[in-house]
């Protein structure tokens, strides 16, 4: 069982691991320039899409406009055939441009680097405000994805039954240090690894470690 004891042992032993992979789409747009703007656009876009499909809706859209002044006299037409094939991209389309017209309307076009400011903001969830935090910000968050609440429960280290709560109970145990990158690193950790059906467990890094809780069938 994963515990504060050894929790930065699997933190090591897992950044060891995900070098080998890609980075998650959001976290590969905040290392080409860390905009909290395009973090937070990257971020919706990225929602119920594979990261592939992210990345590259992303680069079109930003090669149209990367700033709110630029994306509100885009068509709406415009962004969703830039954003195409992005899971329900029409809607993701209006959503950018509403979203642009809040900012410049409140903040001058300044992305709010709060958590509560973030929730503000029209379709921006708990996991979406925390990225913009962690990777448009560089300030304290914890993005709690599907992954990062599957693989901290299959550890053991927390016991939850959703992202959120998940979320708040790693602010209460998880030391400070990790917070802002546990999900760069679960996120390619489950993508790669620690499959949410049949994980590799054989092959893990932490398998000593992990309490397995869940996992039915492993290879």
């Amino acid at each position: 069982m994963v515990t504060n004891r050894n929790i930065d042992d699997v933190m090591r032993l897992v950044g060891r691991e995900a070098k080998r992979w890609k980075d998650p789409s959001v976290t590969r747009i905040s290392k080409e320039r860390r905009d909290p703007y395009r973090v937070l656009i990257g971020c919706l876009l990225s929602l119920r899409t594979k990261d592939d499909v992210t990345t590259k809706a992303a680069e079109r859209l930003f090669a149209l406009a990367d700033t709110p002044e630029e994306m509100i006299r885009l068509p709406v037409g415009k962004i969703e055939k830039a954003i195409y094939p992005a899971g329900f991209y029409r809607k993701k389309a209006r959503l950018v441009k509403e979203i642009s017209r809040t900012l410049l309307r409140k903040g001058g076009g300044s992305v709010p680097d709060t958590l509560e400011g973030l929730l503000e903001l029209k379709g921006v969830g708990r996991k979406t405000a925390n990225l913009v935090l962690t990777r448009g910000h560089d300030r304290p968050g914890i993005c709690v994805d599907i992954h990062v609440h599957r693989i901290t429960n299959r550890w053991g280290y927390v016991k939850t039954a959703s992202p959120d709560a998940t979320e708040f109970a790693l602010r209460e145990r998880l030391p400070k240090k990790h917070w802002k990158r546990i999900n760069d690193l679960l996120v390619a950790f489950g993508q790669n690894l620690c499959r949410p059906i049949s994980p590799f467990c054989s092959v893990c890094p932490i398998r000593d470690h992990c309490a397995q809780s869940g996992v039915l069938r492993s290879r």
